[in-house]
Order: structure tokens, then sequence, then C-alpha cells
């Protein structure tokens, strides 16, 4: 015995049509105005405290530079006020130039020049 439940029929949906829901669209368009300004701040946080690390070890570099250059500048002065005394210049002049002292012969004055 056949009931007209048992009988299978193919369903056809070719007439039903999704529509959009526009309170889920206006929910959406909500969260993302107010998500936006909270990571747009958190991003803009995060990029200031990049830039100051990097700032911070540029400083750091720039000090260890100069810390250099002023030890540098102090062995220069050292080694300059040594080359510079008179014992060391008469020592260089004797011998790398091979100057002597001067004898009373070779000592014109003024007063004898022709």
């Amino acid at each position: 015995m056949k009931s007209t439940y048992s009988v299978r029929q193919r369903v056809t949906n070719s007439y039903l049509v999704r529509q959009r829901d526009r309170r889920r669209r206006q929910e959406l368009a909500l969260v993302v105005v107010a998500v936006l300004p909270v990571a747009a701040a958190l991003l803009g946080y995060v990029w200031l405290n990049v830039k100051l690390l990097n700032i911070g070890y540029e400083v750091y570099k720039l000090d260890r530079a100069l810390e250099q250059m002023e030890q540098k500048g102090r062995e220069l002065e050292i080694e300059v006020s040594y080359l510079s005394s008179p014992q060391q210049v008469t020592v260089r002049a004797r011998e790398e130039l091979g100057m002597v002292p001067v004898s009373l012969e070779q000592l014109v004055f003024a007063e004898e020049a022709p």
C-alpha cells in the first residue's frame, strides 16, 4: 500500500532566493568602525616604540663613537706633546736628519756679514 507520504518527489529550490540580512551588515559595519580606531592606535603605538628603540640604538652607537674619538684625541695630544719636547726634537734631528750642534766657526754674525 502506497501512501502519499511515501512517494518521492524531486524538490526544486530554483525559486528560493537568499536575501542579504541588512541588520547583520550594519552590525559588521559597526564592529569595523569600533575596532578600526583601536587597531590604528595600537599600530601607531607599536610603530612609535620601534622608532624610539631604533633611535636609542643609534644614539648609543654615536656615543660609543664619540668616546672612541675623544680617547684617540687624548692619545694624539700625548703623542704631540712627547714629539714636540726639546729632548725628542734634538734626538730626532740627530738620528733622522743627521744634524749636529753648531760649532763656533759656523756662526756668522750680522756685523761680519759682507
